[in-house]
């Protein structure tokens, strides 16, 4: 489900949702949770928090995951997900913290930028 989503505002809930009502499968919201926690401690996935500008201030959810290297998600999708607008923003992402840049948030007033 991650990797068919990178770059999209996402949530745990909605994650849930899609395996209720898909794949009729009964996997609760902390299992979830931890299955993406794991990802990020095995350094699989990042997480970015959105920022409110005008309030500046961070909002928990819902949050944009990408992979730290491109050719695992798409050797997971097989290959058969090529969304150029989500990859190029992982990618940039990515060259932004090999840079080190402190920018890892994301505001969407008007357009949704790293």
């Amino acid at each position: 489900m991650l990797a068919s989503s990178i770059g999209s505002l996402t949530n745990s809930t909605k994650i849930e949702f899609t395996f209720k009502s898909s794949l009729q499968s009964d996997i609760s919201l902390n299992t979830i949770r931890q299955y993406i926690d794991y990802l990020k401690d095995a350094f699989f996935i990042s997480e970015v928090n959105r920022y409110d500008v005008k309030g500046r201030k961070y909002i928990g959810t819902p949050v944009k995951y990408f992979f730290e290297d491109i050719g695992l998600r798409n050797a997971r999708l097989g290959f058969r997900q090529i969304e150029e607008t989500h990859l190029m923003e992982n990618i940039i992402y990515n060259e932004l913290r090999a840079r080190g840049s402190i920018l890892l948030t994301y505001y969407c007033y008007p357009h949704s930028i790293l």
